[in-house]
């Protein structure tokens, strides 16, 4: 199976989305494809989207690593997995950057998604300063470790590696590095859980000039898709590199 998995951050109108919407069913998908679509959405709109997207995975973008109780704003795994809800990305570079999440909140908010049946896509990357430091195995690594400490190793769980100095930046690592990379965190991920079925997407200015190349030769098992994925077109055409 392949993943092809948006995030629309804090983006899109109910109008865009109709529009989005539209434009995505222009594009015929063969029926054989082994291709599994997602949309990482604003809340507010995650209920919509359940409704009128039934071959596509809904998630969210954030979690509570409470249960309930008085967090004003927050919301828990218990919610998420009572509206059905597919999956939810946790550890993104912006949560961990903007809102200081750090790896003891990741792994606590991967065990509240687990008990609730929601799977958990882990964003994990190195900065661009720990990138030209030669440190992005050592990162990643302790990422990885500290994100799996305790969990499940029987439910399903998929990794996305995005290198933060690619995200947003028009910068993409090339198919090299990707590789090389991906291979790595394959490695030791098979050493955490003691098997091989743990996807991993890459993910950082995905685009359909880059997808290609990525997809078809960097050894991954599909992408996590920021910018790209607000337009139907650009997203389709970044799919369509799996057909």
């Amino acid at each position: 199976m392949k993943y092809i998995i948006g995030n629309w951050k804090m983006n899109m109108s109910a109008g865009e989305i109709v529009a989005f919407t539209r434009g995505v069913k222009k594009y015929k998908i063969p029926k054989n494809s082994n291709v599994q679509f997602g949309l990482a959405v604003p809340y507010v709109y995650i209920l919509g989207m359940a409704k009128i997207q039934d071959h596509v995975w809904i998630g969210a973008q954030n979690v509570s690593e409470h249960d309930n109780g008085a967090f004003t704003g927050e919301i828990s795994a218990s919610m998420l997995g009572d509206v059905g809800l597919d999956f939810c990305i946790v550890g993104h570079s912006e949560r961990r950057s903007l809102f200081n999440e750090t790896d003891e909140q990741v792994n606590a908010k991967i065990k509240k998604l687990q008990e609730y049946d929601v799977m958990p896509l882990l964003c994990i990357g190195e900065t661009e300063a720990q990138y030209e430091a030669g440190s992005t195995k050592e990162v990643l690594l302790s990422q990885i470790t500290k994100a799996f400490e305790g969990i499940d190793k029987t439910k399903s769980i998929i990794v996305a590696y995005e290198p933060v100095w690619a995200i947003g930046t028009g910068k993409s690592a090339s198919v090299e590095t990707i590789r090389e990379t991906v291979g790595f965190i394959r490695g030791e991920i098979r050493k955490l859980l003691g098997h091989n079925d743990t996807p991993i997407l890459y993910g950082g200015s995905v685009n359909p000039s880059n997808s290609n190349a990525i997809l078809r030769n960097a050894q991954v098992d599909g992408a996590l898709i920021g910018g790209a994925s607000l337009d139907a077109d650009k997203f389709m055409q970044i799919a369509s590199s799996l057909f």
